[in-house]
Formats: C-alpha cells, structure tokens, sequence
C-alpha cells in the first residue's frame, strides 16, 4: 500500500478484509473462539466491524507511542513502514485522528508481547465487547 493507494490498492485491501470477516464468522459458527489479527486504521476499523457477523465481538486497537514503533521497526529483519519515520507519523496520525474509538485501546509501549496478550486477556471481554449494532 502506498502513501496514495490506487482505486484498485483500496479495492484488495477491502477484499482482505471481507475475507477476514468472512473467514472469522465461518470459524465461530463452527464453534471456535476467532482472532483475527491486522492493521484496521482509519474508517475501515468500522467497516471492518460491520462486516463481523459473529456475536460477542471484541475489538483491540493496540496503539503504541510513534517512537516505540520507530524502534520496533528499526530493529525488524524486514521494513514495514517503506517511507520511514514519515510513514509511522502518517500511521499513527489516521489511527489517533481519523480511527473511531471502538473497542479496547490498549498503549503497549512499554510491555512485552507476553505482557500485552496478558492485559488483552484481562480486560478485553469487558472493555473490548461492542453491543450488538
């Protein structure tokens, strides 16, 4: 995804997320307890929502300081953010900005993964659960 994705660019990633959704309510039916797990920024974090079917629903945004995921991305193996520090500015700018507050925001700045799961464990079924839309 670029800095101004195509109209085809937006397409797909609206495709990723209708099979997620779509994937995610399949496994519930079926009796399993569903993750699913991927960057939803912006107006698509609802839409992403109201294509969940599937009741309870949770929703955790982890938003993290602009510096920590500026470390974190520095010491990755592979570059997530292609343009840098500006492209982490953006980020961080549509989630705080242009995302709407759904769910469990949860700054894990200062955990470790093992610490964020534990937290998300604890207080996303209270915090986390959306009513039904």
């Amino acid at each position: 995804m670029t800095s101004a994705p195509t109209a085809e660019a937006r397409q797909q990633l609206r495709l990723r997320y209708s099979l997620s959704a779509a994937t995610a309510d399949a496994y519930f039916e079926a009796g399993f307890s569903v993750v699913v797990q991927d960057i939803i920024i912006g107006e698509a974090l609802k839409d992403f929502v109201e294509m969940m079917r599937s009741r309870p629903l949770c929703v955790v945004v982890l938003s993290p300081r602009r510096d920590v995921v500026a470390a974190r991305e520095a010491a990755r193996g592979k570059v997530a953010y292609r343009t840098g520090f500006d492209g982490i500015d953006a980020l961080d700018s549509v989630l705080h900005r242009g995302t709407p507050r759904l769910g469990l925001w949860l700054d894990s700045s200062d955990q470790t993964p093992e610490q964020t799961v534990d937290e998300i464990v604890s207080r996303a079924r209270n915090e986390g659960r959306l009513l039904e839309p």
